[in-house]
């Protein structure tokens, strides 16, 4: 198999920092945060990164299928988590050091806990609004009270991280910027 060339296409409204390890062909939309030192490896197929998504320091993010990764629109990627799942869907929250297989699918509103390890042995598709939390990884399903303020929050917190890591970082333009 040949190597895949290293292609970033990274939306012009887009945030990465140029501390910031990309392999592959990687899509980056916009509003998207990247912080430094974060990860994005698109070893077999390509990684699509949809708008408004915070991607923080030492998160990991792995494709390796060949089938397109896709990820949704206004997702947090806490510190040093590692996602290897081939679609996430929107508003979803991968907790500190959590780290997700990839035989995961991740629909709507999940949130997995912080150090919580998703590793089923077949393929699995998270329902809308589960909750993956404790050293156990028990599951919950979250009635979605709060849903809205959750989602304002999370578009503040993207908002000034666009504004303040230009001010004291060097930042990274795409291929087709």
């Amino acid at each position: 198999m040949p190597p895949i060339r290293d292609k970033f296409t990274i939306h012009s409204r887009a945030v990465v920092c140029q501390d910031v390890e990309l392999k592959g062909d990687i899509t980056i939309g916009p509003g998207t945060v990247v912080h430094p030192k974060a990860t994005i490896f698109a070893i077999a197929g390509p990684i699509v990164i949809g708008s408004g998504c915070v991607i923080e320091e030492a998160a990991i993010i792995v494709n390796r299928r060949k089938e397109v990764m896709r990820v949704g629109d206004n997702n947090l990627f806490e510190i040093g988590c590692r996602v290897e799942c081939p679609s996430v869907g929107n508003f979803n929250t991968i907790s500190t050091r959590a780290r997700i297989h990839y035989t995961v699918r991740i629909s709507n509103y999940c949130v997995i806990g912080a150090a919580c390890l998703v590793v089923p042995t077949d393929d699995e598709t998270l329902d809308d609004y589960t909750s993956i939390f404790g050293p156990a990884a028990e599951r919950r399903t979250w009635s979605g009270r709060g849903r809205i303020q959750e989602a304002d929050l999370r578009l503040k917190h993207a908002e000034y991280l666009r504004e303040m890591l230009p001010k004291f970082n060097r930042l990274r333009r795409g291929d087709g910027a």
